[in-house]
């Protein structure tokens, strides 16, 4: 459908909401948005997720308030945070914390049956894409790439793109208005990079669900040269690879595989009970690997220092080349879940000290 501008002042498509796919209304009245100012700073920090930076006790705190995601502290979905930016010579770094009672990395191991069999642990209640049982811990940041999305900056926010349920798909049909429309996405997933330091590079268009041909709506990927994550396969019905150091995922080791320590799979290593990755990863390279990070959780909070590039030259980058100019984004905080989020609700504005 394309919207008709000169009759709508800003037309909403459906949210993404924890409850229930219902449409959100498009704020009444003037909006405020919540104002990051990126302090200019002569030392870069480090990446570490410490946060005990100089730069971070001098740079600007921007307080936010996340609702409507599952497994956050109130039946509201409700989460607090701040988030804080700096730039060092052609470099921005921001600092996103947040409130989060657990850290979730059980992505759907594989577990060892009574029987000797292995099973892919799965969210029963899962219809497809949606779930929220066996998952991860994620953020994203979403970006409007050259103020393209129609009533991104001004009042909606990344309230602008985000779909509640379709036939064939319940939720996560996540997609920009018009063709033309495009928005860069920080997708930060801790088990498929984010403990190695690596947010996912992604994009967002106008791509409609499709079951066949567009399952991902107008979630995009940004071009990669190499590396990235993959499903294991069951071979003969049990894992094709495991980690070289032979430990259980729940007994010590990890819900991911890296590539570097995969092995051939031994099932006399594993008891009924085991579980293991389901899951190979390595840091992209290219268009989609340009975003590092230090992240961690600790105490109940996520702490991720994130850096980048000011320009890539990317077209599905946002490209901060005008330190004059406002950048509108949104933030979106998944706990355990694989598309119900809490998300701000008014937009982000980073701009820059001079």
């Amino acid at each position: 459908m394309t919207l008709i501008r000169k009759s709508v002042a800003f037309a909403l498509p459906l949210c993404l909401v924890a409850a229930a796919a219902t449409a959100q209304e498009a704020p009444k009245g003037p909006v405020k948005p919540i104002v990051v100012t990126a302090a200019k700073a002569a030392a870069a920090p480090k990446l570490d997720g410490v946060a005990d930076d100089p730069v971070w006790k001098s740079a600007p705190v921007a307080s936010f308030e996340a609702v409507k995601g599952v497994h956050f502290k109130d039946n509201a979905g409700t989460t607090t945070g701040t988030i804080q930016a700096a730039h060092v010579g052609d470099t921005l770094y921001m600092l996103l914390t947040y409130e989060d009672p657990t850290m979730s990395v059980r992505r759907s191991p594989f577990q060892k049956q009574a029987d000797g069999t292995w099973v892919k642990v799965k969210d029963p209640e899962d219809k497809g894409g949606d779930n929220n049982l066996a998952y991860e811990d994620k953020f994203s940041l979403i970006w409007n790439i050259g103020g393209s999305i129609f009533g991104f900056n001004e009042k909606l926010g990344c309230n602008a793109n985000c779909h509640a349920g379709e036939p064939g798909k319940a939720y996560g049909n996540k997609y920009t208005t018009e063709e033309g429309e495009l928005g860069d996405m920080w997708h930060m997933k801790y088990v498929r990079g984010g403990f190695m330091g690596q947010i996912d590079d992604q994009y967002l268009d106008h791509t409609r669900f499709d079951p066949e041909k567009a399952k991902e709506a107008g979630r995009k990927s940004d071009a990669k040269t190499g590396g990235g994550y993959a499903d294991v396969k069951l071979v003969d019905g049990k894992p094709e690879f495991m980690n070289k150091d032979g430990k259980a995922a729940n007994k010590g080791g990890t819900y991911w595989l890296k590539a570097e320590d995969k092995a051939p799979f031994d099932d006399s290593k594993f008891v009924a009970g085991d579980e293991v990755s389901s899951i190979v990863v390595e840091p992209f390279t290219g268009d989609r690997g340009d975003i590092s990070a230090g992240i961690a959780w600790k105490d109940g909070k996520w702490v991720a220092e994130i850096s980048r590039k000011l320009v890539t030259g990317s077209k599905t980058d946002v490209q901060f080349d005008d330190l004059s100019k406002t950048y509108g984004f949104g933030i979106g905080l998944f706990d355990n879940a694989q598309v119900r989020h809490a998300y701000t609700q008014p937009p982000l504005h980073l701009v820059f000290q001079k």
